[in-house]
């Protein structure tokens, strides 16, 4: 593996790392990319406007209150330290569990423009989706050419768990921050894949993969080049975990644990990292037993997770790429917690979804009707399972 691109088909041509950036057109196929994740998206939305008028919730309130929601509108309006709740077990869960990036956007939006901080987080989390999207298309054109780009970016928009791109969560958000900072590491622009990771590592949690998947890169490339590096590489890899160490440290600090503060917050939400023993407890349950609808559904997607994280690593995908994905996964199958909010921890993933686009594109050109039900099959199935999660079931997400 290498954080050297893989030709495109179209256009063989030389890496160059440390190329200076100049300001070229939007690739060709960028656009319609966009224009057709952005139909997928509304068309989501329209589905769950139609689920929350049959169940009777108001759709702002459903799409920017839902479970964290809240939380992220509470220090966007009032900052940190003023939330508190305990739990039927008596656990004291605050608002230090929630990165700061994403709230700070909502406040900032609302001081500039007349918005509820609801709306606000909507219009945040929708722009994320965008430019993420454009990030997507990117890294796909960059390594493979327009049409698998192009594919990447309709199969990341018909993921089952996508409606999460939709609702006032921080997934958008940390997608587009992960996608554009692993962009610039696969054209060698470390500086800004090391600023990007940082504000990446700020946004939630697992924001640390992308700066795993930077220093990873970079010293695979310190390696590569015998320690014969632009000083840039140097400087991207020193920012990359500053932004996740930095809230986590200053969690610890206000908590008097300076290294264990955070980590202890996090246990009052279940949310540790138990080696998997969770997910094997819910799986022994749901073969006994049964369960819910959407903890099976969580479950398979999980699990197709693991197959394509097989794939990806078979394909000889940039060493970037699969470490983002494989930190992703891993903090899925080792973390405690709701199980039905694992797909939505693996959403981000993108990466994992390159050998489907490669498929899909060499069905397309042998049998493209084949291709196209597949694909709309796909959508089905992420509207209608978009809007049960959130109008019908109102799981945690």
């Amino acid at each position: 593996m290498s954080t050297s691109s893989v030709p495109r088909p179209e256009s063989p041509a030389k890496f160059t790392p440390d190329r200076p950036a100049v300001v070229r057109r939007p690739p060709a196929g960028l656009l319609p990319a966009l224009a057709l994740f952005t139909a997928v998206r509304l068309a989501g939305v329209a589905v769950v406007v139609v689920a929350n008028h049959a169940m009777g919730h108001p759709l702002v309130k459903n799409l920017a209150h839902l479970w964290d929601a809240r939380w992220y509108l509470h220090i966007a309006a009032h900052g940190y330290g003023d939330l508190i709740t305990i739990t039927r077990r008596g656990a004291v869960q605050t608002d230090w569990a929630f990165f700061p990036l994403y709230p700070g956007l909502v406040r900032a939006l609302t001081t500039v423009l007349p918005l509820t901080p609801g709306k606000a987080a909507l219009a945040v989390a929708w722009t994320a989706a965008v430019v993420a999207a454009w990030g997507v298309y990117r890294i796909g054109d960059h390594l493979y050419g327009r049409s698998v780009a192009t594919a990447l970016v309709a199969l990341w928009a018909v993921l089952p768990q996508s409606v999460e791109l939709t609702v006032a969560y921080t997934e958008s958000l940390f997608s587009a921050l992960a996608a554009w900072s692993l962009y610039c590491v696969l054209r060698g622009r470390w500086l800004w894949a090391g600023v990007l990771a940082t504000l990446a590592g700020l946004s939630r949690p697992s924001g640390f993969a992308v700066a795993a998947a930077v220093l990873v890169a970079g010293a695979y490339e310190a390696v590569r080049r015998r320690g014969r590096v632009p000083a840039g590489l140097w400087a991207g890899c020193l920012l990359a975990p500053l932004g996740w160490l930095g809230y986590v440290l200053w969690v610890g600090q206000r908590t008097g644990s300076l290294l264990h503060g955070y980590f202890k917050v996090q246990s009052a939400w279940d949310s540790r990292f138990d080696f998997g023993r969770g997910s094997l407890l819910l799986l022994k349950s749901l073969l006994l037993h049964g369960g819910a609808f959407v903890y099976a559904a969580s479950l398979v997607i999980v699990a197709v997770g693991i197959l394509l994280f097989c794939l990806l690593c078979l394909d000889r995908a940039p060493l970037a790429l699969v470490v983002f994905a494989g930190v992703l996964l891993l903090v899925v199958l080792g973390g405690s917690g709701s199980f039905s909010s694992k797909p939505r921890f693996l959403l981000p993933a993108f990466p994992l979804l390159i050998p489907l686009a490669q498929a899909l594109v060499r069905s397309w050109r042998s049998r493209p009707a084949q291709a196209v039900v597949v694909l709309g099959a796909l959508t089905a199935v992420s509207m209608l399972f978009g809007a049960y999660v959130v109008a019908v079931a109102r799981s945690p997400l």
